[in-house]
């Protein structure tokens, strides 16, 4: 019997001890109406913003350009997601990139598609504005229920100088997060121009030119790209540590009976091609498994100088993606029928559209084994693209892109040089 049945009692009696109890809540509310101050609007309308307060969830708006979205990306958005128990994000136009930064390399579409992946997401604004304007605030506030406006602890400067959430800081509606150590955008964008050798030696001169403006001022490192050749060439600034890894990944593993399905790959700078093959790779089961090469494995198939992301900062995109379980950090290029029983994988599976095609070919077939137990699936890529997509679009247009970073790799060498300790969750 619960706590306020008044099961057993005569009909006159129940409605009689009913009726106290409406009273005794009623003079509870009235209580706390008028200790709150209630003469600055009505009864009904207290007890109305009283239940919306109590049900409606804090909702938290961080925008963005989110082109060659990275792990620093998507740990932003983590944090954002933190302050709030609802997360939206503005995607910023094409048109609006172009006008205060320069050419976007990912067009509105793919970066539509990354960011309704990230597992801390909840909602979506395309053509988002660059700038917080006053109306728009309005419409954040009115129309999407927000309640604070988040970025980074770095400056957001427009072309004119000013603050471009000066109008939110005014409203005491904005919050600030910790900027992820270790990458950014034009980081990767000096990465690909100094990793690439397909150029004539005149133009590997200007890319290395490039990365230093790139590159923030840390200065150049060269390091073993892990081919054994000890003529990789990479810049990465990130220092992982165990609790990074922890706040990315989910922490759970498969149910007793789950369909798990197997995908592996280098996923170097993580794109929409990727997480549209993870997506429909998870459909096709209960718990998706996405195996990680290490450098050593994507320099050996891909060239000395690659990969351009890190093992480890590129497993942390891949585990922000909300179609991924689980990844094998340093998952081995082959296969094996040990390593199918031990995860209890039921399907491997593999894109159509990929930077080569080695497990074609009889004599260097990684999936040898899952083909020959009738495991392996081939499914059709949705997008046509690739990492030497990404980096054709960059090398093609260099210009461009040294232009639109000039401003940026100065104001990020400026915000290193003067930055302080800022707590994170």
């Amino acid at each position: 019997m619960g706590c306020c049945s008044f099961e057993g009692l005569p009909p006159e009696k129940a409605k009689a001890a009913a009726t106290l109890l409406v009273v005794a809540v009623g003079v509870s509310l009235v209580g706390l109406y008028l200790k709150s101050g209630g003469d600055q609007f009505s009864f009904t309308e207290w007890c109305r913003r009283l239940r919306r307060k109590k049900k409606r969830p804090v909702r938290v708006y961080m925008d963005g350009c989110f082109d060659m979205m990275h792990y620093g990306h998507c740990n932003a958005l983590r944090q954002a997601r933190a302050l709030g128990d609802e997360l939206v994000v503005g995607v910023v136009s094409d048109a609006e990139i172009i006008a205060n930064k320069g050419p976007p390399v990912t067009p509105l579409h793919e970066r539509l598609i990354m960011v309704s992946a990230v597992k801390w997401v909840d909602e979506v604004i395309s053509d988002a504005p660059y700038a917080i304007t006053e109306e728009f605030m309005r419409k954040l506030f009115d129309e999407y229920n927000i309640d604070y406006i988040i970025h980074g602890d770095d400056p957001c400067v427009l072309p004119d100088g000013t603050d471009a959430y000066a109008l939110a800081k005014k409203a005491g509606r904005y919050k600030q997060i910790k900027r992820t150590e270790g990458v950014s955008s034009t980081d990767i964008v000096g990465r690909m121009l100094l990793c690439t050798r397909e150029r004539s030696v005149s133009e590997n001169r200007k890319n290395s030119s490039l990365q230093r403006q790139f590159s923030h001022g840390h200065g150049q490192k060269l390091e073993d790209g892990g081919s054994g050749t000890g003529t990789g060439t990479r810049v990465s600034h990130f220092l992982p540590t165990s609790r990074r890894i922890v706040q990315f990944s989910n922490g759970k593993g498969p149910g007793q009976d789950a369909r798990i399905v197997y995908i592996d790959g280098a996923f170097d700078l993580f794109h929409a091609g990727h997480v549209e093959i993870l997506r429909i790779a998870r459909g096709l089961g209960d718990f998706l498994l996405v195996g990680i090469h290490n450098d050593q494995t994507v320099s050996a198939k891909r060239g000395a100088h690659r990969p351009i992301m890190n093992l480890h900062e590129r497993s942390l995109s891949v585990l922000a993606c909300r179609y991924v379980d689980e990844v094998i950090i340093g998952a081995p290029w082959e296969v094996s029928k040990d390593m199918l029983t031990t995860f209890n994988i039921s399907l491997v599976v593999h894109g159509s559209v990929a930077e080569s095609k080695d497990f074609q070919e009889e004599h260097s077939n990684p999936y040898a084994v899952p083909i020959s137990m009738g495991i392996f699936k081939v499914l059709d890529s949705p997008l046509d693209i690739t990492t030497s997509t990404i980096i054709r679009r960059i090398v093609s247009n260099h210009e461009a892109y040294l232009k639109r970073n000039e401003k940026k790799a100065a104001s990020e060498k400026k915000y290193y040089d003067n930055k302080t300790y800022l707590a994170d969750d």
